[in-house]
């Protein structure tokens, strides 16, 4: 019986690839003896009469990975392991398929890392110096390290000509293999081999025979003294020995330096491991094979004493075939996008490094907009400003946005604060914070204001004058109005009051389930039940159906929660409180006149309710208010936060110049609407590209809301969570 097993699978898999020949492709000579190793064990197990139909695993020598993708695109070989960034490569410049990815000990991703020996060095003092990366366009050796030093500015990037001449100047020397063909420059360190005979030429080429080649080459490089700093990835960190780690230092985003062991906190960013791609008609064979080779040698194989998938040590090198950390191979379904096998903050980033070449995107920055009316006013930015194009594009909401810039749909958007906590939490990063103070002189010897001190605003509870009998604490039963669901003021702060008899430090911790216990009906843009029943939709140019979360609804935003609170036309669909912020407050009162919504309103009109149960004058807001929130944050993603910085300050600048333009960046009543694109109480914009979203939010802010979404559905953070790149 103990050789019936490997018999019947094998009997099951030739039946189904028809005694198709399998031909795996190797990058050196080391790679090329354990693959004649794999073979033969492949031979041993199975009885000769198999072998006769089963034509053996054969191995094919290439001079790089390169040669590799074209000999499988030509069907001259079937199967390469290659890095992320090749993969990408692969399948969208050579119609090749991912057949099937690597995980390791804790998940399918990596972390970049910056390693270095000298102690003087930090993430921020790069230029000039000498680097080591695992290979061009390699996940931790490239595209994260250069995604991050584009997004802090460190490295400048004038997109009329490829990245890779930014960089050869950026470094003053460096080896990274695969780059010859991009510029001599990034070569210079490398040791392979040189001939003029393609095949024989291992210089600088994405194979073991160039020293410098891959996370163990990089490390080499480094150890050498030949550069200054390895980017790798953090699993190449487990072969350092232990009596030299000591040596050794990982540059942190902070400009800090950490030891080797903090690398899941001092690193450049996180991106998908390694996998093998095959041509589409081949997909099915190599599939199956490659489920069968696990199933015989790896880590909990049969006969994992006969061979070893994930050990290359008896071959004198590291990493041949597969990394020797992987713990198992995920063998990935038919008709499944790149995307899906990748992640989409990855594929975004590797678009915007060029890895599809250049387009008319590269250009032009696009912005959300989430209604007819944002639309209007961004399409009259796009006419008054004479910088980088500026394109539109509509979505239907806040969250709709932030899903729209992770799938490279559009470029940024500004946030209030609990989407900006969301859109980090997704993988976007601040560009700008809306400053609401009245000093945006920036600091002599800067261009732009800096600044890690916000002016805030503060969400209130607002009723009518005339509504005496109503305050915190007896609003059960009554009719609510909210700008929007997930809004600071409208959404996230005052389910946390006692806002009825009902509602005490018992209640749920999702802010829907309380509102639907404590209120009759209410108008929360976004929701769905009794929370959308005294919202009213649009008309005209904007007319949808009600409840919609943008300012198609007329309900919608701060202004739209105070056009609640006073009523319809025909005085009917309207709230007993309203849950907004105070800024723009007295403005939107007085537009409530002007827009033709309601005549006769003033401020003598509303009064605010106190979390401690008072009633107080509006002017009182600052005493009498639910909580403070954080200011709206430009966000966009990593490798774009020079370029929309660029753009925004450059806006800001010309239409501050230029008087005599009617149009103005942060005002929007001329569009029937309040806080259109951004705040309509925003001064200026304070630059915070260098800083983490959780710093602007605040920590008090940040633990809020990270409370209530850990017991709250979210579709958006759910989207994001599907992201396969995640570290256990």
């Amino acid at each position: 019986m103990q050789g019936f097993y490997p018999i019947l699978l094998f009997s099951i898999f030739v039946c189904s690839v028809s005694a198709k020949k399998m031909r795996w492709c190797t990058v050196s000579d080391p790679e090329q003896r354990k693959c004649a190793e794999l073979a033969k064990a492949l031979a041993a197990v199975v009885s000769p009469a198999i072998l006769a139909a089963f034509a053996r695993l054969s191995c094919i020598r290439a001079y790089s990975t390169t040669d590799c993708i074209n000999r499988i695109k030509a069907n001259r070989a079937d199967i390469v392991t290659l890095d992320a960034g090749e993969i990408y490569s692969a399948v969208k410049q050579f119609d090749l398929v991912a057949i099937a990815k690597e995980i390791y000990s804790d998940g399918g991703c990596t972390l970049s890392v910056a390693v270095v020996r000298n102690n003087s060095l930090d993430i921020r003092s790069l230029q000039g110096r000498r680097s080591c990366h695992s290979g061009v366009r390699w996940t931790a050796g490239w595209s994260l390290p250069l995604g991050f030093l584009l997004s802090r500015n460190y490295l400048s990037w004038a997109k009329e000509h490829p990245l890779s001449q930014d960089v050869s100047t950026f470094f003053s020397a460096s080896c990274i293999p695969g780059a010859g063909a991009m510029a001599l420059p990034l070569c210079t360190l490398c040791q392979g081999l040189k001939s003029y005979i393609r095949q024989k030429n291992y210089h600088c080429e994405t194979s073991h025979s160039e020293p410098f080649y891959n996370n163990q080459g990089a490390l080499r490089c480094l150890r050498r003294g030949i550069g200054d700093v390895a980017f790798v990835d953090h699993l190449a960190l487990e072969t350092i020995e232990e009596s030299e780690r000591d040596e050794f230092r990982l540059l942190c985003s902070d400009g800090t330096q950490a030891p080797l062991s903090q690398h899941r906190s001092c690193n450049l960013g996180r991106g998908p491991g390694g996998g093998m791609v095959t041509r589409v008609n081949f997909r099915k064979v190599v599939r199956k094979f490659l489920a069968t080779v696990q199933t015989l040698f790896g880590r909990q194989g049969r006969e994992r004493q006969r061979f070893q998938l994930f050990s290359s040590s008896s071959f004198g090198e590291n990493d041949l075939l597969f990394r020797d950390v992987t713990e198992k191979l995920v063998v990935l379904q038919d008709d499944i996008d790149v995307s899906q096998v990748l992640g989409l903050d990855y594929v975004a980033l590797l678009k915007g490094l060029g890895h599809e070449g250049s387009s008319l995107e590269d250009s032009v920055i696009r912005w959300c907009c989430i209604s007819y009316a944002e639309q209007k006013k961004c399409e009259q930015w796009a006419l008054s400003i004479k910088s980088d194009p500026l394109v539109c594009v509509r979505a239907i909401s806040m969250r709709d946005c932030i899903e729209k810039i992770k799938r490279d749909e559009v470029d940024a958007v500004s946030l209030d604060a609990t989407h900006s906590f969301i859109a980090g939490k997704c993988g976007l990063v601040p560009v700008v914070t809306e400053y609401y103070g009245k000093n945006c002189v920036p600091a002599e010897g800067s261009t732009h204001l800096e600044t890690d001190v916000f002016p805030s605003v503060v969400g209130l509870a607002v009723a009518k004058h005339s509504s005496r009998n109503i305050f915190i604490g007896n609003l059960g039963g009554r009719r609510s109005c909210h700008s929007n669901t997930y809004s600071p003021a409208g959404w996230l702060l005052p389910y946390r009051h006692s806002l009825s008899l009902a509602n005490n430090s018992s209640s749920p911790c999702d802010p829907d389930k309380v509102y639907n216990e404590v209120f009759w009906k209410s108008c929360l843009p976004g929701s769905k039940g009794n929370l959308c029943k005294v919202c009213i939709g649009g008309t005209g140019e904007t007319a949808t159906k009600r409840c919609t979360e943008n300012h198609n609804e007329r309900y919608y935003g701060n202004m739209g929660a105070l056009r609640c609170l006073v009523g319809d036309r025909s005085g009917k669909s309207y709230g007993d409180v309203a849950f907004l912020e105070q800024h723009s407050l007295h403005t939107n009162i007085l537009g409530l006149n002007t827009t033709g919504w309601a005549e006769g309103w003033s401020s003598s009109d509303f009064e605010l309710l106190c979390a401690d149960g008072r009633r107080a004058p509006l002017s009182d807001w600052e005493t009498c208010n639910l909580g403070v929130i954080p200011p709206n944050t430009v966000m966009t993603r990593p490798v774009l936060t020079a370029r929309v910085y660029d753009f925004l300050m450059k806006s800001q600048e010309a239409l501050a110049v230029n008087s005599n333009t009617e149009f103005r960046l942060f005002e929007s009543h001329q569009y029937g609407e309040s806080d259109l694109l951004f705040k309509d109480a925003t001064q200026c914009f304070a630059h915070t590209s260098h800083m983490d979203y959780r710093s602007i939010l605040g920590e008090e802010f940040y633990t809020h809301a990270d409370t209530v979404f850990n017991c709250t559905h979210s579709d958006i953070l759910e989207f994001c969570n599907q992201d396969v790149c995640s570290i256990f």
